[in-house]
């Protein structure tokens, strides 16, 4: 996603970076400040840029350009909107406040992705400075940052579909299907009875299917598509100042099953380096901590709508460690079947050239997987 934010003023100075990755030299700049000499007006400078290898995305507010550095393929309205957000948040005095700028900036964003942009949000979680403040941090090495963290956000969605068939037809028949939607599919393979090059065409699946049942179709969508997450999570993780602990409470429910049951259910955290132990107590499941991997998993199995599973406890903390500065991710994993989370739909099955319904014997067999929650 993002991976590095440059602010320029009007007469084209680098007054602050900010790096969410690696370091990316300010001479990756150099390109847009060609198109800056070119356009007539500061809002004539062309929003998206592509050079070798980064993408620069900016916009023109008050004065200033916020440029970003992308290195992958992104939708540039999400970036631009995201852009946008950052400039009503810091529409302050920034030469006076930069620290409570960075700090800003390090919580707008989780390892390049767009994480509380929310002000109110904001608001709790960086206090605004003044001279005390400033004199209590400088004696006490603390900094503007609040204890209160947003609620849990999505960081990262991805889809493993699969369409299976059953196949019970006399003779050999020529079946094609079409999707209302192909353009969801980021990646695919199929059934070695699919005529490929028709794929590559049309977006159809043309073929003559074996007896039985079978897969036809292995499916992809990632987080820059629109991806639905059938399960909403409640968590609060949090290590104390004092004494050598900390606490866990997760609790799990369905958002959007389409009646279906979530099966397969799990939870993978990876705890830092100075939690040593564990104390959790699951409602349903079972849970596991591994202290050389530092991973805690909490496997629970098929989801109970009326009773939702917590996970809660203590968690201990190497003696004289610091307190881990953040908090982790929750990687959730799971699995329904005959419901197609991604929005995938068959607009046609045609058979020897004629339409054919029912449309019978295909399921749909959903994975969510790296279901990202950062708490």
């Amino acid at each position: 996603m993002i991976h590095s934010l440059f602010l320029i003023n009007h007469a084209g100075d680098i007054f602050l970076e900010k790096h969410w990755k690696s370091v990316i030299s300010r001479s990756v700049c150099d390109y847009f400040f060609e198109a800056k000499e070119k356009a007539v007006e500061p809002e004539n400078v062309p929003p998206v840029l592509q050079t070798p290898h980064h993408y620069l995305i900016s916009i023109y507010r008050d004065k200033l350009f916020f440029l970003s550095v992308v290195q992958t393929e992104v939708p540039p309205l999400f970036v631009i909107e995201f852009l946008h957000r950052v400039a009503d948040t810091i529409q302050v005095l920034i030469n006076d406040n930069v620290v409570t700028v960075y700090e800003l900036l390090e919580e707008m964003l989780d390892n390049g992705f767009p994480l509380a942009t929310e002000s109110n949000v904001l608001k709790e979680m960086i206090r605004p400075p003044t001279i005390l403040r400033s004199v209590v941090n400088t004696l006490t090495g603390s900094s503007n940052v609040g204890d209160k963290l947003p609620t849990g956000t999505t960081v990262f969605a991805e889809i493993q579909g699969v369409i299976e068939a059953s196949v019970r037809l006399t003779g050999m028949p020529d079946l094609s299907m079409t999707f209302m939607n192909p353009s969801l599919l980021d990646d695919v393979s199929f059934h070695p009875c699919v005529r490929f090059k028709r794929w590559e065409s049309e977006r159809a699946l043309s073929f003559i299917p074996p007896d039985g049942n079978f897969t036809l179709m292995n499916y992809h969508v990632s987080s820059q598509n629109l991806v639905t997450i059938p399960v909403y999570v409640k968590q609060n993780i949090c290590f104390f100042e004092t004494g050598p602990c900390g606490r866990l409470d997760i609790t799990i429910g369905p958002k959007q099953t389409m009646g279906k049951t979530v099966e397969a259910l799990m939870v993978t955290i990876h705890m830092p380096k100075a939690v040593l132990s564990a104390n959790l107590t699951a409602t349903q499941g079972n849970y596991t901590y591994d202290l050389a991997t530092k991973v805690l998993v909490w496997d629970i199995g098929k989801l109970n709508p009326q009773k939702l599973p917590n996970l809660r406890g203590s968690l201990s903390l190497q003696s004289g460690a610091p307190k881990p500065e953040d908090n982790p991710s929750l990687n959730i994993d799971l699995k329904i079947q005959q419901v197609a989370i991604s929005g995938l739909k068959v607009s046609r099955l045609e058979m020897n050239g004629e339409k054919y319904k029912p449309f019978k014997g295909v399921k749909y067999l959903t994975k969510a997987g790296n279901f990202q929650v950062r708490t």
